[in-house]
This record gives C-alpha cells, sequence and structure tokens, in this order.
C-alpha cells in the first residue's frame, strides 16, 4: 500500500496505491487500484479518480463499460462509478466526496 503525500515536492495531490475491493450488485472482486484526488474549492466537492487494474472477474460484471460501485480499500468506502476502459482493459473509477482513502492533508508549514 502507497499513500501519496501532498506535502512531497511536486505532488499537489493526495492518493492511494494498492489493494482494493469493487463491489458490483453485491459481487465482491478484489483488485489493484491507483487513486488520486484533489479539493475543488469552486463545487465545494473532493474528487478522486484513477484506475483499476485489469481483472476479466470485473469485466464479466460491468455491462455496457459502465457501472455505479462500492469501491473498499484499507482506509475506507465510498460509492463510485466505473468507467471508459483504457486499451490495456483498466476501468477508471471516480467519485466526489469523502474518497476511500485516508487523507493526510496536514500543511508544511515552511
Amino acid at each position: 500500500m502507497t499513500v501519496v503525500d501532498a506535502a512531497e515536492p511536486g505532488h499537489d495531490e493526495v492518493g492511494y496505491t494498492g489493494p482494493a475491493t469493487v463491489v458490483v450488485d453485491e459481487a465482491e472482486v478484489a483488485v489493484q487500484v491507483e487513486l488520486r484526488g484533489y479539493f475543488q474549492p469552486i463545487d465545494g466537492y473532493f474528487h478522486w479518480y484513477g484506475r483499476v487494474a485489469a481483472n476479466p472477474a470485473l469485466d464479466a460484471l460491468v455491462t455496457g463499460n459502465r457501472a455505479a460501485v462500492l469501491l473498499r480499500t484499507p482506509a475506507g468506502e465510498r460509492p463510485g462509478e466505473l468507467s471508459d476502459p483504457d486499451l490495456w482493459g483498466r476501468f477508471r473509477v471516480s467519485g466526489h466526496s469523502t474518497p476511500p482513502f485516508a487523507l493526510d492533508l496536514e500543511v508544511d508549514p515552511r
């Protein structure tokens, strides 16, 4: 599991890379994800997004290249949407509001 720290040089987003579970219509599939996110002050939401590693079991559950899902990581779970599989079979996943990963939003006082 990797947590991206917003205070690291070159990073203005926070995120998570590691194991997760995607729940589609009560069916659970273990997957690997890479997630990022940011707070959008214009609409007042935290937007999170990323990719789910290619997974044949997930492909079998998702019809029409789009599905409402529950994404669960070791830090939490949130509703989101799978969409837009890329050429390598990785679904895009996105949601807004509290993300399914831990946020370390402490600001460096330097």
